[in-house]
């Protein structure tokens, strides 16, 4: 990839405050049931973590990106800041604490889908500095999910409203408390699983409405069957996702989310970004890993085009 300019070195216009970590992959044919042991059929490791991840997509859809996160002082911290590093993403903000690299523990089996245990490690460290203060102030975007402590992201939140960045928060994953952050977003994208516990419905489409009430923008993904957009109340447009075969949905909501605020930021309107997130995220599972299976700008804009339906 090409080198960042001084300028977006300096001051990147998309920060993500978020986690790192390192990926623990185990492929399998199916999940194991309680009490069974099954044979795997291989074993890796790579960059993870829903911060990390958000920030290699935006940065691979051509965005100047910062992260906030942290890492111990291990091998694979320093995986992790090498790998950043190499995908053009600002790491000034990635601190070393005493704590290890935070891992995940992924298992995906043979249908594609995959279960995710995370020790969180380094990412609860939970003061915002002054540098990670600075660098919100000067963004114009600010993405966050829940992968860190809820009041250091809540923090966060506060620093870019009051600076007049654009907020972007992923509830991923939902904890207690996450429903006083919603107010604090421009905003919000939700899987189906997470729209419809922080909304207490089971329809998608009335909890984007439910939502979209409070945050000022509600996206949730539906996976194979696209996405859609809420604002006050109402849901105004649909997305059907493209076909394609399954590989392996680790980190597809991420790209989604990296890749809709990467287009934005470069002043398109919501509905272009929306299109573009749908297909980068269509080609994310496709390919196996999570930050490493996000795709590059030429590849999406070459991709299909979903079906958009505005109401």
């Amino acid at each position: 990839m090409s080198s960042p300019s001084t300028a977006e070195v300096s001051s990147p216009a998309v920060v993500v405050l978020g986690s790192a970590n390192m990926d623990l992959v185990i492929r399998q044919t199916r999940a194991a049931r309680p009490g069974e042991t099954v044979f795997g059929k291989s074993f890796g490791s790579g960059a993870g973590g829903k911060g990390l991840n958000q920030a290699v997509a935006a940065a691979r859809a051509g965005a100047s990106v910062g992260l906030l996160a942290a890492v111990g002082d291990d091998d694979f911290g320093v995986r992790l800041r090498t790998f950043l590093a190499e995908q053009d993403v600002d790491t000034r903000g990635v601190s070393v604490v005493t704590e290890a690299t935070g891992v995940a523990s992924i298992t995906v089996t043979d249908d594609g889908e995959n279960s995710i245990v995370v020790v969180a490690g380094a990412n609860a460290a939970s003061e915002l500095s002054e540098e990670d203060r600075a660098a919100i102030a000067r963004a114009t975007y600010l993405v966050v999910q829940l992968e860190r402590p809820i009041r250091l992201v809540e923090e966060a939140l506060k620093v870019a409203r009051a600076h007049g960045v654009a907020t972007v928060l992923t509830p991923a994953p939902v904890v207690e408390g996450v429903r006083d952050l919603i107010e604090l977003c421009d905003i919000l994208i939700a899987n189906e699983i997470e729209a419809v516990s922080l909304a207490a419905t089971d329809d998608p489409h009335v909890a984007a409405q439910i939502l979209s009430r409070e945050a000022g923008r509600v996206v949730v993904t539906l996976g194979a069957r696209g996405a859609l957009l809420a604002q006050d109340g109402v849901i105004a447009r649909e997305i059907r996702a493209v076909a394609v075969d399954v590989v392996d949905t680790t980190g597809a909501g991420d790209t989604f989310a990296g890749v809709l605020v990467a287009m934005l930021a470069e002043g398109r309107d919501f509905g272009d970004a929306m299109d573009a997130a749908t297909r980068a995220g269509a080609l994310a599972v496709t390919r196996e890993g999570a930050a490493a299976s996000m795709p590059l700008r030429a590849e999406f804009d070459g991709a299909p085009a979903p079906i958009q339906t505005d109401r």
